[in-house]
């Protein structure tokens, strides 16, 4: 069996681990990430690079620079009801850098930040290794077992990062205790091409029963189409014809490409799922992102929350690294400031959750707006709330003193 040792060992190469990863070595921390596939070249759903990533971009000095990567700039966000368009968000408002939302394939993001951190010789990314097992001794979480494209690997760390998403093997194999806080809804995720006329702005239709949001991803359209939680057999019983036929119902002028829908494999399930860790932390190993805390597809700020945690770890935590001084008060206070934005972040989603979408889903009859969102569209000014809760989340975190470039 092969072994390494490293200060930080962060199993998933995702948007969390990926920024932890590059920001820690940025610290001169010696820190090893591990990705289970060979490549990015994945198709991605969350795509969303909000405001607040790009400030911490900024304060990194590479902002400019991330912006030449291929993207779609989203200033506000638009949903019809009937035939009623909504303003739901207006980001140029923001107090930020670049106050608008970037729809950027996450492959080159991912790529973006790996970049970087081979810029510096304590960065290690393993590509094809996945974690198997924690190594324990004393009570104490010592590394990570992890297989490889070379067999077995062992990896001795001072602090294990789980960073592996919502169905977290590390965070299985360390026993957490996770609160479900439940969802109503399941997402389809499937792609149509799109023409060059079409508009390019991100796009949601609601209609009594149904909810679809496109995505521009240039030649085509990343599409998601939200049902109620567990009626995915009964859409297959149905018969695709019977879903296409709903789908073009919702949006004519996506009549022409339905037939792109060849069979149900070109249809993905995304089974929604919101829950949480009572405890983040053991003593050396610390759970970030969606293995802490699984977000709903709602404002697509997972991905934000996940990224909002790596920059907070890494400024509580790249000193105590660095000089191999870490304590559990350490890890502690990671949760401790991150939990709190998590919470309230899902008890917003929820109230959703509850009081919007499961109604509509539930719909028979042609709908109308919601009355809040009247209100957006009477009172302009209100749009910069929900791009504020959206576009910057709650308590956004900056780059600290410790993150500064140490080559």
């Amino acid at each position: 069996m092969h072994q390494e040792s490293t200060t930080c060992c962060i199993a998933g190469g995702g948007p969390a681990g990926m920024m932890l990863g590059f920001l820690l070595a940025r610290a001169g921390v010696d820190v090893i990430v591990l990705e289970k596939h060979a490549d990015f070249l994945r198709d991605f759903r969350g795509d969303t690079i909000h405001p607040s990533t790009m400030e911490v971009m900024h304060e990194l000095g590479l902002l400019e620079e991330f912006l030449k990567l291929p993207h779609i700039r989203e200033d506000d966000l638009v949903a019809r009801f009937g035939s009623e368009d909504i303003t739901i968000a207006d980001f140029s408002h923001l107090p930020v850098k670049a106050p608008f939302i970037a729809f950027m394939p996450q492959w080159d993001f991912l790529d973006f930040l790996a970049d970087h951190g081979r810029e510096y010789p304590s960065f290690r990314l393993l590509m094809q290794t996945k974690a198997i097992g924690l190594i324990e001794e004393n009570g104490r979480v010592g590394g990570l077992k992890a297989e490889g494209p070379d067999g077995p690997l062992e990896i001795r760390a001072d602090l294990v990062v789980a960073a592996d998403g919502r169905r977290s093997d590390v965070r299985a194999a360390a026993g957490f205790t996770v609160t479900e806080l439940g969802a109503p809804m399941d997402v389809l995720w499937f792609r149509l091409s799109r023409r060059p006329d079409e508009p390019a702005q991100a796009f949601g239709q609601v209609a009594a029963g149904r909810f679809f949001i496109r995505l521009n991803r240039g030649d085509y359209w990343q599409c998601a189409f939200i049902i109620p939680k567990g009626s995915l057999d009964k859409l297959r019983t149905a018969g695709l014809d019977a879903f296409e036929a709903g789908l073009v119902a919702l949006a004519p002028e996506l009549a022409d490409r339905t037939g792109e829908l060849a069979s149900w494999d070109d249809i993905k399930l995304l089974s929604v799922a919101v829950d949480r860790l009572q405890r983040w932390w053991r003593p050396g190993l610390i759970c970030i992102g969606d293995a802490a805390h699984a977000m709903s597809p709602i404002g697509g700020v997972g991905i934000n929350l996940a990224i909002q945690d790596a920059v907070a770890a890494a400024n509580l935590l790249a000193r105590p690294l660095r000089e191999h001084r870490l304590t559990d008060a350490d890890l502690a206070a990671v949760q401790r400031r991150r939990s709190w934005p998590a919470r309230v972040t899902q008890a917003a989603q929820i109230t959703i959750q509850n009081r919007v979408i499961t109604p509509l889903l539930a719909a028979d009859k042609p709908i109308t707006p919601p009355w809040p969102l009247k209100l957006l569209q009477r009172f302009p000014l209100l749009r910069r709330l929900p791009a504020r809760m959206v576009g910057m989340g709650v308590r956004p975190e900056h780059v600290g003193p410790e993150l500064r470039p140490r080559r």
